[in-house]
């Protein structure tokens, strides 16, 4: 029951009160009596809740509002944005409880969050994933940015933009459209993507221009993406791939050099794939090639001057012209210099002429030479060094067949191992010769074509064979000797320095004889008697047999035996046994 004193206090009509009390008391009948009444009261003032307040007035830092309790709530001024419109007494306000006791008087409010609340739930009344959004990017966060669609949604980094930008924060304050992927209610937390929306409308815009695109035609698009090996630019919703080789005629080392990232070129469509929805691009091809009259520009024959461009290691490249190159080989360079590599002649930026030597139109190849710019100094070579004529030079190189001797810079001649002595057997070059000898030599011949000059050092001194050597080893003569090789056919013996005789196997011994250590070693010094000498093949004949039949004469019709000369045995005269002799040898005898 109400307390009727408690009512005359405020100094009320009775009937009046009476009245409004009877009023109140039906309505709570009807829905559920007091209790009820009491309970809804409760939860409204639950915290989390949503209240309508009506603003009080401000004191110091907070604004006080009455929320319909007997204690006022309090909202911190700091929720007023700057510049928003401040509170004024008697203004209704939707603030959301934080903290609520009645007893202590404490009623803490938050004007912000009820408003995040009621943005929150309006998006979600009006807004599905995938709906398309805009924003203002307000800041930059773990992994990616905040915008403000309404309330403020997630952008991950790596859906900003197709290609992920170097630095995300620099789309901080701009409005950006994007389409929401995901809705979380439970966390009230939206994902939303720029990059998806970009990826659908270019693919709209890719399928309407593949079909309208046409070879030869030019478009005007944006560079997007620069490789090593091209740059990507943006016709309008595809992207065409305008490759390194089709930038300029002339020789390019990076894309970067004839374009920009963001610029706006024009560009000629050369080939459309729809299957593969790819697109190749040129520049170069908007002007004539430089190509189209080579032939008549630059005719074989032709000297012109160029600039050195590169350098490889098997030539140089010369620049003719813009988009113009050509190739000296290393090979055609010099006509006397022994180039390792072509930068010991040219480098590049070097200006230098060049012979037009071939031209491949097709292939865009041009064939130049530097070495044909000067005369050939074989074209004299006959001339300076005839046969027979006596030369200085220095030993260049050493193989196991001869020496090669430079006699002028690039001009070598080869020395063979057969011309270097009348009596000494050569394995090496190096057994008479080293590296860097100063030696006089006779040109024996000189073939200009073949670029070659035969020298002959044993030329310069007297034959011995034709005199000194029959003279001195007449056949019959018995004569000491170092063994110095053993063969399979027989034995070789130093009879004096260079000077050899082959003692054959059948003259080892007055017995059959299998192999010739069983009778000497090398270094043994032994007795041996001149079977033959023959100064034509320079060969000299020994034997141990006591009774061994002698060559007066050289005999002709020698048959082979390995490579040891041995005479037939129907012309061996007075032999033992038939008129069994050993086989005559010289030095230039090489063992099987």
């Amino acid at each position: 029951m109400v307390d009727r004193n408690l009512i005359r206090e405020f100094s009320i009509d009775d009937s009046e009160l009476e009245a409004t009390f009877a009023s109140i008391v039906a309505e709570t009948a009807e829905t559920g009596g007091l209790d009820s009444l009491y309970e809804e009261t409760s939860k409204s003032f639950e915290t989390g809740n949503i209240l309508t307040g009506v603003v009080l007035r401000r004191e110091g830092d907070d604004v006080l509002l009455d929320v319909g309790c007997k204690s006022e709530g309090m909202v911190p001024f700091s929720e007023w944005e700057q510049g928003e419109e401040a509170p004024a007494p008697g203004q209704k306000i939707e603030v959301l409880l934080e903290e609520f006791d009645d007893a202590q008087g404490v009623i803490l409010l938050s004007r912000r969050k009820a408003k995040r609340i009621r943005d929150w739930e309006k998006v979600i009344s009006t807004r599905k994933e995938g709906d398309v959004v805009s924003g203002q990017v307000q800041r930059k966060i773990k992994g990616g940015l905040l915008v403000d669609i309404g309330v403020n949604v997630f952008l991950p980094a790596s859906q900003v933009d197709i290609r992920r930008p170097a630095d995300i924060g620099d789309y901080i304050g701009r409005t950006v459209e994007c389409v929401i992927l995901k809705i979380d209610e439970a966390r009230r937390n939206i994902v939303v993507s720029r990059r998806k929306l970009i990826e659908d409308q270019r693919e709209k815009l890719k399928k309407s221009l593949l079909s309208q695109l046409k070879v030869g035609e030019l478009r005007k698009g944006t560079v997007k993406n620069i490789a090593d090996f091209g740059a990507f630019v943006d016709l309008g919703g595809i992207d065409g791939l305008l490759h390194i080789t089709d930038m300029s005629y002339g020789r390019i080392n990076h894309p970067s050099e004839m374009v920009k990232m963001d610029d706006e070129i024009e560009v000629m469509v050369l080939a459309v794939d729809l299957e593969k929805e790819k697109i190749a691009l040129g520049l170069k091809q908007k002007h004539p090639s430089p190509w189209d009259m080579v032939e008549q520009k630059y005719p074989v024959g032709t000297r012109v001057h160029g600039e050195v461009v590169n350098v490889m290691t098997y030539g140089a490249f010369v620049r003719l012209e813009q988009g113009i190159e050509g190739l000296v080989h290393i090979s055609e360079m010099s006509w006397t210099k022994r180039v390792n590599h072509p930068s010991e002649l040219v480098q590049i930026g070097d200006q230098v002429d060049v012979v037009v030597l071939g031209i491949n139109k097709e292939k865009q190849e041009i064939s130049l030479g530097m070495k044909q710019t000067q005369p050939n100094p074989w074209d004299q070579v006959a001339e300076r060094y005839p046969i027979g004529a006596e030369i200085d030079g220095t030993v260049r190189n050493l193989t196991n067949y001869g020496a090669f001797i430079e006699i002028e810079e690039g001009i070598d001649g080869l020395l063979h191992v057969s011309d270097m002595s009348w009596t000494r057997k050569i394995s090496h070059a190096s057994e008479m010769l080293q590296k860097g000898d100063k030696v006089r030599c006779q040109v024996l011949s000189v073939d200009q074509q073949r670029k070659r000059i035969a020298l002959g050092l044993k030329q310069l001194q007297q034959d011995p064979w034709t005199d000194e050597i029959p003279a001195k080893y007449h056949p019959g003569k018995v004569v000491n000797g170092t063994v110095t090789k053993l063969t399979n056919f027989g034995v070789f013996v130093q009879l004096e320095p260079n000077l050899e005789g082959l003692l054959h196997i059948s003259e080892l011994s007055d017995q059959k004889v299998e192999n010739p250590e069983q009778i000497v070693k090398v270094g043994d010094q032994i007795e041996v008697k001149i079977l033959r000498v023959d100064t034509a093949d320079r060969k000299i004949g020994l034997s141990r047999k006591l009774n061994a039949p002698i060559e007066e004469e050289v005999v002709e019709g020698a048959a082979k035996e390995g490579d040891a000369t041995v005479l037939p045995r129907e012309e061996l005269k007075g032999g033992r046994d038939g008129g069994q002799s050993g086989p005559l040898f010289s030095m230039d005898q090489t063992e099987p």
